[in-house]
């Protein structure tokens, strides 16, 4: 039995005895996973020193070596996120719709574990923790599998979470770290049907689209981030300039980072210039198109089509000016990834407009797309951002890590 097939059957056991664990026990569970993380914050940095290592020797791109680093601060981070976590309500049990019959059947819709959830996911070794405790507050087991990028990194937090595990009612089979990162490992997980409810990747566009062309499992689809901002013609400067500044730079390499503007005509006209210049005074790289282009062709690159998709993840943006806010709308929808769009204007019907017609999980007015957070919405931490329409959109708390099932109660009635 390979790895990947025998840590899908410890996980199968592991989720019955989740099923049956009180919100308390695993509350503690997620208390000690905190507190020992904090306990190892020295050995996690020094193993992810390790992964920040072998990045430099290959040439990541400091965008994904931010991703992967850790530091005593990031952990502490995580602490107060556990903390945090097990402070919110438990979805499990609660009661979605209550129906009673003419017959005397009383029927309840009530919210239960999704049972054992695969995580594969790209750098980041934070998914490891948010991945995992997310899982146990939904009683629900988890396999995950990172990159190797974030190799050392993860069989560090891995151990921790374990030692944590060991001192509760919980099974440590209910989290579970696949630490060889070869292809064939994927292919194996993509096709655990026998043991896996469900399977989530995060990661860039191209990697999530290769694991939902190639999955057997179903795929709760977390998507890549082409974001855009509509800047209407009446809007106001000094907004614009602090939304924009922020939604791109904040931090860059985050799926919720603008990598798009649309900028309509006449406030281009007005304000171009200065547009540009605060950008290039940013150090941000411009690809923008004819009219942008024409600003400064030596310091502007001309946008192909492939920057209209793009998901830079870094100081990049790309520049598009657009006639009216319809034209705005067709080409989000035609480029975005049903992310996080916004515009920026002080009118509400063009507001609602571009809000209603706009695809996307999240859609602003007046504000930067670097809200699209699970922590920002007040779901706590997030097992990712769906972008697709079914089961759940949007971040994912724990409401999303859960199922439904019917419960009904009768006094002997059969069918007639």
């Amino acid at each position: 039995m390979s790895e990947v097939h025998e840590k899908g059957l410890l996980a199968k056991q592991a989720s019955y005895i989740m099923n049956e664990r009180t919100t308390d026990e695993k509350n503690d569970a997620l208390r000690c996973i905190a507190q020992q993380l904090v306990a190892d914050a020295v050995y996690i940095v020094d193993e992810n020193n390790k992964d920040l290592e072998v990045g430099q020797e290959v040439g990541l791109s400091q965008s994904v070596m931010d991703r992967i680093l850790l530091t005593e601060e990031r952990i502490a981070d995580m602490h107060d996120a556990i903390m945090q976590l097990i402070e919110l309500a438990d979805p499990v049990g609660e009661v979605l719709e209550t129906i009673d019959k003419e017959n005397g059947l009383h029927i309840e819709k009530r919210r239960v574990p999704l049972g054992v959830i695969a995580m594969i996911y790209e750098a980041r070794p934070n998914v490891t923790v948010d991945a995992a405790t997310l899982a146990i507050k939904t009683g629900n087991a988890v396999i995950l599998r990172g990159s190797s990028s974030a190799k050392y990194s993860n069989i560090a937090i891995m151990e921790s979470i374990h030692k944590a595990l060991a001192q509760t009612t919980l099974p440590i089979d209910a989290v579970q770290l696949i630490e060889d990162t070869s292809r064939e490992t994927a292919s194996d997980l993509f096709n655990l049907t026998e043991y896996l409810d469900v399977l989530i990747p995060r990661g860039g566009k191209a990697f999530i689209d290769m694991v939902i062309r190639e999955a057997s499992v179903p795929v709760l689809e977390t998507g890549a981030g082409n974001c855009h901002i509509f800047i209407d013609e009446d809007a106001d400067v000094d907004m614009t300039f602090a939304i924009v500044k922020n939604a791109k730079l904040q931090r860059p390499s985050v799926c919720n980072a603008a990598e798009s503007l649309l900028v309509e005509r006449h406030w281009f006209e007005a304000h171009g210039n200065e547009l540009v210049t605060m950008l290039a005074n940013e150090n941000i790289i411009i690809h923008g198109d004819e009219a942008v282009y024409a600003l400064d062709e030596e310091n502007i690159r001309l946008a192909t089509e492939e920057d209209w998709h793009a998901e830079y993840l870094n100081e990049e943006l790309s520049i598009k000016v657009v006639g009216t806010l319809d034209e705005a709308i067709r080409h989000i929808n035609t480029y975005g990834t049903k992310h996080s769009e916004a515009i920026i204007t002080p009118h509400e019907e063009r507001a609602r407009r571009f809000q209603q017609n706009v695809d996307a999980a999240a859609v602003y007015h007046n504000a930067s797309t670097r809200f699209t957070d699970g922590f920002e919405f007040g779901y706590g931490a997030e097992i990712g951002i769906s972008t697709q329409k079914l089961h759940a959109r949007g971040p994912m708390g724990l409401p999303a890590l859960t199922s439904t099932k019917v419960y009904i109660e009768g006094t002997g009635q059969v069918r007639g």
